[in-house]
């Protein structure tokens, strides 16, 4: 079964729910979830931490987080780039290449998820299990690390540019046989399935350039067999990298959210 390369990371989904006014739970949950196994939690405030096994479900993560005002935003850190990651987390939340930040006047969290993969590549299924802890107080820092959601769309367009002369240069068409077909998928294909909220025009647009940005690169970086030579891979792969951190963060961006009392 072929994967979407333009969907979007349970984290990115599961922030823009939270940062909803009025989301019900088990719309939440089913979003989040999808075709998954019934997601686990382990170390929600509340509950008893079991050792070896999640204590908690997603639908008590979402109600609890969902009650009082909150802020909320999902992180893509990798390698090299942590984009406000607070230190307690980062190794993990780098591995996840995803988290969930959530600021209550209780507190603040961050919830990794941990996705073991089992089945078929026909017939795919994932566990998926939430590890919260406590974070210090995260939102100046990670605001100065992501910058405003205009900014965001602003580096994004810059980056299309970037990615589209890298596709041309790299001329994926002429050395993959499933190059063009997979261009036109990205060209042609409709976000309008996403489980999410209702976005405002702006945020909806930063995460729709932004996963299909990440995409190309993903295409892009999958083989070096256009490289002419050495100077041109490692010119490529730098502009490539920038424009890969340019759509994680502006992914993250996108999720910013804050839900008053």
């Amino acid at each position: 079964m072929e994967t979407d390369p333009t969907a979007l990371p349970r984290s990115v989904v599961l922030a823009l729910w939270l940062a909803t006014v009025g989301a019900a739970p088990g719309v939440v949950v089913r979003s989040v979830q999808g075709d998954d196994e019934p997601h686990g939690v382990s170390g929600l405030p509340g509950h008893d931490d079991a050792a070896d096994a999640a204590d908690a479900s997603l639908r008590d993560l979402v109600t609890a987080w969902l009650a009082g005002p909150r802020e909320v935003c999902a992180l893509l850190p990798a390698p090299g780039d942590l984009a406000g990651t607070p230190a307690a987390v980062s190794a993990d939340a780098t591995d996840a290449g995803e988290c969930v930040m959530v600021a209550t006047p209780t507190g603040s969290w961050a919830a990794v998820p941990e996705v073991t993969t089992f089945g078929s590549a026909l017939e795919p299924g994932h566990l998926v299990a939430w590890q919260v802890r406590p974070v210090p107080a995260w939102s100046t820092h990670v605001a100065g690390a992501l910058g405003s959601l205009a900014d965001a769309e602003r580096d994004l367009r810059t980056s299309l540019v970037t990615a589209t002369d890298a596709l041309d240069a790299l001329d994926v068409a002429r050395w993959r046989d499933d190059a063009a077909d997979a261009i036109e998928r990205l060209r042609s294909g409709s976000t309008d399935g996403w489980p999410v909220p209702t976005l405002d025009g702006r945020r909806a647009r930063v995460l729709q350039l932004a996963t299909r940005l990440l995409a190309i690169v993903d295409l892009a970086t999958v083989d070096e067999g256009g490289a002419v030579n050495v100077w041109q891979s490692d010119q490529r792969a730098t502009a490539l990298r920038e424009v890969e951190r340019t759509a994680r963060r502006a992914l993250s961006a996108a999720t910013y959210g804050s839900v008053p009392g």
